[in-house]
């Protein structure tokens, strides 16, 4: 590999060309998986093409390998939800079950509310979640978390924010 050759802005179809088989081989030996692994050094190239320009880049592989290890850890946090999705669906009578296509849509929102509740501090999610999923109100919340109600409320207010900003 020419260093020299990156001195510039390389273009993806270079970064392709020259780094993708590597890029697969260290993903397939993240995952333990060659298919997986396709799927996510295709999706770090799919993200390098959404930037529209590609950065001067002098470690080239270093630059690659930090937008595959957010994509290994979006997969892993993913596998984990939807285990956890179909473990709970083991557990409900066979009369509520849904059909395949309701429980991938179901799983791509509970995928969505993951990421998004994810860019969350933690202390601001624990306040949302103790609204939202628990009903507490603000005064119950600032009690369990040791904080104030004025506190609470601008825990929620970034909360509320921040799911405002990521929506579609």
């Amino acid at each position: 590999m020419n260093v020299t050759r990156y001195a510039s802005f390389p273009t993806v179809e270079t970064l392709y060309g020259d780094h993708h088989g590597w890029l697969q081989g260290w993903l397939r030996r993240k995952l333990g998986n060659a298919c997986d692994a396709a799927d996510l050094a295709q999706d770090t190239f799919v993200r390098l093409l959404a930037k529209r320009e590609t950065p001067e880049l002098q470690e080239p592989r270093a630059y690659l390998s930090t937008i595959a290890k957010g994509l290994v850890a979006d997969f892993f946090r993913r596998q984990d939800l939807e285990r956890a999705y179909l473990e709970v669906l083991a557990t409900l009578p066979e009369a509520s079950m849904r059909s395949p296509e309701t429980r991938a849509i179901l799983l791509e929102a509970l995928t969505a509310i993951d990421a998004m509740l994810d860019g969350m501090k933690p202390v601001v999610r624990q306040a949302f979640l103790l609204s939202q999923l628990e009903g507490l109100g603000y005064a119950e919340i600032a009690e369990q978390l040791g904080i104030s109600v004025r506190t609470v409320n601008n825990y929620m207010c970034k909360a509320i924010e921040h799911c405002y900003l990521l929506a579609p």
